[in-house]
C-alpha cells in the first residue's frame, strides 16, 4: 500500500508570524523559494484520494493540522482505468448520487442517497476522482469533499473500453434471454410436429406392408411440408415482435413467449428492490440528522408482527453494520442510534424538526416511503386465453408421447431413417413432454409458501408504520429526543482549508487569514 503523508503545522510565535510546514512522502521536491515565514515543498501529482484531517492541541499553545493521504491497493494513478474495477450496479448508483448533489459530494452523501455501504461508495469515489480528474477538498474539521467537473461522465466513457461495451452487452443478454424464452415455447411446436408425424408414419408402415419404408419417408417428408415450414415460425423469432406488442399491451406477449412464462415464469419480481430499500434507509437516516429511533427503521426492515419482541431491536443490526451507526442513551434512557457518516453532508438538505412525529411524521417523508413492501411472486403473466392455449398444446404433445412410447414399445419391426432417429430422442421427448406440467406444478406449491411469508412481511412493516403515526408516549419522547441529538453539518466552500486541485504553491494562504482562523478555533475550544 501507497501512503502519502502532509502535515500543516502553525506555531504562533508573534501575532502576525506564522510558520506553515507541507511535507510529502515518500518523494519530496523543492519548488523554488517559498514567501517570507512559508516553506512549501511540491505534492506528488499522484490523485489522493484517502484524506484524513485531526486537528489536536498538544501542550505548547498552537495547533496542528494533519492530513494523510493513502492510496489503497489496488489503486495506481496513471495506470488502468480504476472504475473499470467496480461492479457496474455501485458504479452507476455512486454516479446518479453525485449528479444529484452537483458533483460535490461526501461519503456520506453518496452511501445515503445511492444505499452503498459507506466503503463501497468510498471505493466508487476514488475510482472516479481518479479516472475523471476529480479532486478533493478537506474542511477545517477535517471532512473529506470529492468534487468532479460537469463533464466527468463524458471523460470516463472516453476513457473507460467497459463502459463503451456495456451498452452493447445488454442488447446481447436481452437477446439471449429472447432466444432462451422462445426456444422453449418453439420446442413444444417442433415436439408435436415430430410426434405426431411420427405417429402417422408407423400407422401408414402397419397399413401397406410391402411399401413401409418408402411410405414412412414420404409421410415424414408430407408431415413436414404439410404441418411445419420454417417460415411459419418467423414471425416468432421477431426480436422486434414483442416490443412492438408491448407497446399495444401490457404485459403482452407472442405465444411462444408465453409457453415459457407458463412454465418457468417471468422472473423475480423484487428484483432491484433490495437495493432501493437500502436508497430509502439511507436517506431516511440522513433527512433526520443522522439520529434515529429502532422504531422508525422498523417499516423498511424485516420484522415480527406487533407484539412479537418488540423489545427485540436485533433487526437494526445490519443498517448499523452498513452505515457505520453506533448505538447512544439519551437522558431518560432510550436507546437511540447515530450514524456520524451521514451528518456531514456537502448539500443543505431540511432535518426533520420535532413536530414531525405522529401525524405529520407521514405528511414529512412524502418524499420516502412509508414502509417497504415487497411485491408478491406471480405464476405467470399470460392472460387467461393464452394459458389455456398452452395448456392445451401441452397435454396435447403429452397425449401424442403417450401413445407414441405405446407403438414403439409394440412394434416388431426394426424402422430406419426418420422413425429411428425419433426412436433415439424419444427419452428427450418424454422429459419434455413431463416437465411441462411438473414444474409449473412445483412452482405453484413454491410460490404459495414464498407468497404467504411476503405477505406476512408486509403486514409487519405496514404494522410499524402505523405505529409512528400515532405514537404512544413512550415512543413520542423517544421520537422527540432523536430529533433533539440531531446534528447535520453543511460543509460550504468558506470551511475549505485544503484542495488537491490545485499544487500547494498554487494555495497561497496568507497569514492574516491563517491567523484568524486559528483564533476562532482557539475561541471555539
Amino acid at each position: 500500500m501507497a501512503s502519502i503523508s502532509t502535515s500543516i503545522t502553525a506555531a504562533r510565535r508573534t501575532p502576525h508570524s506564522f510558520v506553515q510546514t507541507i511535507c510529502a512522502k515518500p518523494t519530496v521536491a523543492q519548488i523554488g523559494d517559498p514567501p517570507a515565514g512559508l516553506r512549501f515543498h511540491r505534492l506528488p501529482a499522484a490523485p489522493p484520494v484517502r484524506i484524513s484531517l485531526i486537528l489536536s492541541k498538544p501542550r505548547v499553545s498552537h495547533h496542528v493540522f494533519r492530513a494523510s493521504v493513502q492510496l489503497p491497493t489496488g489503486i495506481r494513478p496513471g495506470g488502468s482505468v480504476e472504475t473499470d474495477k467496480l461492479s457496474s450496479d455501485v458504479r452507476k448508483r455512486a454516479m446518479d448520487a453525485v449528479d444529484s448533489y452537483g458533483g460535490r459530494v461526501t461519503i456520506g452523501d453518496v452511501s445515503s442517497r445511492a444505499g452503498l455501504k459507506l466503503d463501497e461508495a468510498e471505493r466508487a469515489l476514488q475510482a472516479l476522482a481518479a479516472d475523471t480528474g476529480g479532486f478533493l477538498e478537506v474542511s477545517d474539521e477535517g471532512d473529506v469533499l470529492y468534487v468532479f467537473p460537469k463533464d466527468y461522465r463524458s471523460k470516463l466513457a472516453a476513457k473507460s473500453f467497459r463502459i463503451k461495451l456495456e451498452p452493447l452487452l445488454d442488447k446481447l443478454k436481452g437477446a439471449s434471454e429472447y432466444v432462451i424464452r422462445v426456444s422453449f415455447g418453439t420446442a413444444l411446436i417442433l415436439s408435436i410436429v415430430v410426434v405426431y408425424t411420427t405417429i402417422i408414419a408407423l400407422i401408414s408402415s402397419r397399413s401397406d406392408d410391402d411399401n413401409r419404408g418408402r411410405r414412412g419417408g414420404r409421410s415424414y417428408d408430407s408431415g413436414v411440408s404439410i404441418f411445419f415450414s420454417p417460415s411459419d415460425l418467423f414471425w416468432y423469432w421477431d426480436p422486434y415482435y414483442y416490443r412492438r406488442r408491448r407497446t399495444k399491451t401490457e404485459n403482452g406477449m407472442n405465444f411462444v413467449e408465453s409457453v415459457f412464462s407458463f412454465v418457468f415464469g417471468d422472473g423475480d419480481p423484487n428484483q432491484g428492490l433490495e437495493e432501493e430499500r437500502w436508497k430509502i434507509i439511507g436517506q431516511y437516516i440522513s433527512s433526520n440528522g443522522g439520529v434515529i429511533t429502532a422504531e422508525e427503521l422498523a417499516p423498511y426492515l424485516d420484522v415480527e408482527l406487533m407484539g412479537k419482541a418488540m423489545d427485540d431491536h436485533s433487526y437494526i443490526l445490519p443498517v448499523l453494520l452498513r452505515f457505520d451507526g453506533q448505538p447512544e442513551v439519551d437522558d431518560e434512557g432510550n436507546i437511540l442510534y447515530r450514524f456520524p457518516s451521514l451528518q456531514r453532508t456537502a448539500s443543505s438538505q431540511r432535518v426533520a424538526r420535532k413536530e414531525y412525529v405522529g401525524k405529520k411524521w407521514a405528511e414529512w417523508i412524502d418524499g420516502i416511503e412509508k414502509f417497504f413492501e415487497e411485491k408478491k411472486w406471480t405464476f405467470s403473466k399470460t392472460s387467461a386465453s393464452e394459458k389455456a392455449m398452452v395448456v392445451g398444446l401441452g397435454a396435447l404433445n403429452l397425449f401424442g408421447v403417450i401413445v407414441l412410447g405405446s407403438m414403439l414399445k409394440n412394434a416388431t419391426v426394426t424402422h430406419s431413417g426418420f422413425i429411428s432417429f425419433v426412436t433415439d430422442i424419444f427419452p428427450l421427448l418424454q422429459v419434455y413432454a413431463a416437465s411441462f406440467f411438473a414444474i409449473p406444478l412445483f412452482r405453484w406449491f413454491l410460490l404459495s409458501r414464498k407468497n404467504a411469508v411476503i405477505e406476512s412481511r408486509n403486514v409487519a412493516r405496514k404494522q410499524r408504520a402505523r405505529a409512528l403515526e400515532l405514537p404512544d408516549p413512550a415512543l413520542r419522547r423517544k421520537l422527540v429526543n432523536a430529533r433533539d441529538m440531531a446534528k447535520r453539518t453543511v460543509i460550504g466552500a468558506d470551511r475549505i482549508v485544503y484542495t488537491t486541485e490545485k499544487d500547494v504553491s498554487d494555495q497561497e494562504y496568507e497569514s492574516r487569514e491563517w491567523d484568524r482562523r486559528f483564533r476562532e478555533l482557539e475561541r471555539s475550544d
